[in-house]
């Protein structure tokens, strides 16, 4: 199957296990950089959320980097261009900030500099504007 627009280490982690398991590991741990032992034990963490077979499977494919950390994609949404595009749409439907962040797993900090850069700056209905 072509994944082609997936992350590039998110198509390759989809060929090894499937496109549901490569999802599930960009949602769960998503950002993160990652050592894959030689052997997944059935108390490991990548076990429980795969099950035993698929990361096993990582577990092969990765382990063999010799010890470098792999780094997971976001996901699908998560480059910058489409978190940028995410956040964009839930602006122009007037959903605050925080609620923004929430949904999004991003700091509503980005996503008031991102509606600043849109010339949407969300304002206090209490204070003025400086400029």
């Amino acid at each position: 199957m072509n994944y082609s627009w997936l992350p590039p280490r998110l198509a390759e982690i989809a060929e090894i296990v499937g496109l549901d398991a490569a999802l599930r590991l960009a949602e769960i741990r998503g950002g993160a950089r990652l050592m894959f032992p030689r052997t997944a034990k059935p108390d490991h963490w990548l076990v429980q959320e795969l099950g035993g077979e698929k990361a096993q499977a990582l577990c092969d494919h990765f382990s063999s980097t010799g010890g470098v950390p792999v780094e997971i994609p976001l996901g699908p949404t998560g480059s910058a261009a489409g978190m940028r595009q995410a956040i964009d749409r839930l602006i122009a439907d007037g959903i605050s900030a925080e609620e923004i962040a929430r949904r999004l797993r991003v700091s509503a900090r980005n996503v008031r500099r991102r509606r600043t850069s849109l010339g949407d700056a969300e304002q206090d209905p209490d204070q003025g504007r400086l400029f």
